[in-house]
């Protein structure tokens, strides 16, 4: 992307006496941050400049959302006040490290992304509230097609030079799709060779690399692979039941670990500390940071990510338990629970009903007698979807191939985060796609069971009518 005006983020110098954060503790260490990531908060104790920007599709302005003191956490009401009304996108999370090492919307790979030019979607910005030190503010919600990197950065490890990652990412949002990482990669978005990247990995991908049960696993990504250990496939890697992950990964010349714990309480475990598998030693590392994808652009992940560092140097486990309890200080808890329930039908009195309880992408929904079933529950989410279902099953009510004319068919479909999956509940009782402003309608102002449900221009007619709850 061109023409992208980007703040000045001055060098974070820790103030005399203040709390320090996880980069003042990884400097205390010798292992300096060289990049730090974070909509959160600072991670920094001295840190007073912008955390991220949000940009809002009303008008397209952009407004930088900072920290409600040096070294404190997201001043989350300028992005509410901002997007109020409005969609919001996170376009740019800032370094707070003063190395400019900042991540924007991803270009194209070896694989494209769904956007504008291949570029990858960019997360909504309401998607993944949560509360930290008692204060509300928003995580990065990764869904599939969306991404961020850098390709152009400064002092970041490259080759065999040493290196740690830690990322806090949301231990409930995972899926088994390539790659939810987050370090250092590639530059030129290619898959060519092993041993380029170094990055955390989190979720249920098990292609290359898995642990015991059924995931997710805290793994490295060094490309050809992901390795949950130094042998290709299983290593006896836990998997992860926390509400909020510390997920490390860190490396040096034929040497490496992976760390992890529950962001929220207690100490972390190593899982593996090692030599580097077959053909990565030495490490080929080039240099570029990404986020929710892959070396190569894939973007079929899911995930959440609040905060996370890139250090020059291996750290100490010392000073990683340090960046823990520090972690666990600042008190990551969920935020607003999302509202969950029957959609009825007005009109009909019946329920939206996902035909047989299946979860076959392209299933048109339909209108069938309340029962209080998994096909009937609800969940209106922060990004505007409507979801059915949970984990791997988890689907969102779709505007069919886009469609923005009467007739349309609303099916159930993988959630993607494209507008034609984006929904508004209005005061009348109607709901309409912010694609295309149509109403969810039960076709015919039908009342039988198996009526479909479609979109179509607005009447206020009660086939037009829905509650939620």
């Amino acid at each position: 992307m061109s023409g992208l005006a980007l703040a000045v983020v001055p060098f974070a110098v820790p103030a005399q006496g203040a709390t320090q954060r996880p980069c003042d503790l990884y400097a205390a260490g010798g292992t300096p941050c060289v990049a730090a990531h974070s909509t959160t908060r600072a991670l920094y104790s001295a840190y007073n400049g912008p955390l991220y920007q949000v940009r809002r599709s009303s008008d397209s302005t952009t407004r930088d959302v900072g920290v409600l003191s040096a070294g404190g956490v997201a001043n989350a009401a300028t992005q509410d006040s901002f997007c109020a009304g409005t969609t919001c996108l996170i376009t740019v999370i800032y370094d707070q490290s003063g190395r400019g090492n900042h991540l924007t919307q991803a270009p194209p790979g070896a694989i494209p992304g769904p956007g504008p030019g291949g570029y990858d979607n960019l997360a909504v910005a309401t998607a993944a509230p949560v509360t930290i030190s008692g204060q509300k503010a928003y995580g990065v919600y990764i869904a599939p097609g969306t991404g961020y990197r850098n390709n152009r950065t400064n002092g970041i490890a490259t080759g065999d030079q040493p290196e740690g990652i830690y990322a806090v990412v949301d231990g409930t949002h995972y899926n088994g799709g390539c790659c939810f990482d987050y370090g250092n990669a590639q530059t030129d978005g290619q898959a060519d060779r092993q041993g380029i990247m170094e990055t955390v990995y989190f979720g249920s991908n098990n292609w290359w690399g898995y642990g015991d049960g059924p995931g997710p696993w805290v793994m490295a990504d060094l490309e050809w692979g992901l390795f949950s250990g130094v042998n290709p496939r299983y290593n006896k890697n836990p998997t992860i039941n926390h509400r909020f992950v510390t997920a490390i990964v860190k490396g040096e010349p034929n040497h490496w670990a992976i760390r992890s714990g529950n962001a929220q309480s207690g100490a972390l475990s190593t899982t593996f500390d090692g030599p580097r598998p077959n053909g990565y030693h030495p490490m080929q590392k080039e240099g570029a940071i990404l986020l929710g994808i892959g070396g190569d652009n894939s973007n079929g992940a899911a995930g959440t990510f609040y905060e996370g560092v890139m250090t020059s140097g291996y750290p100490s486990n010392a000073t990683e338990d340090a960046v823990q309890a520090n972690i666990t200080a600042a008190a990551y808890t969920p935020g607003p629970a999302a509202p969950t329930g029957a959609v009825r039908a007005v009109g009909a009195g019946k329920c939206l009903d996902v035909n047989g309880a299946t979860t076959t992408a392209g299933t048109q929904l339909q209108i069938w007698d309340c029962h209080g079933g998994s096909n009937q529950t609800w969940t209106r989410t922060n990004t505007g979807a409507l979801t059915v279902y949970s984990g791997s099953n988890l689907r969102c009510a779709d505007a069919y191939g886009q469609g923005a004319g009467n007739g349309t068919a609303v099916v159930i479909w993988t959630c993607n985060n494209q507008t034609n999956q984006q929904w508004r509940f209005n005061a009348d009782g109607t709901i309409t796609g912010v694609q295309s402003g149509l109403c969810l309608d039960v076709s015919g102002a039908g009342t039988a069971n198996g009526t479909k449900v479609q979109l179509w221009t607005c009447t206020g007619a009660p086939n037009q009518k829905w509650t939620l709850g």
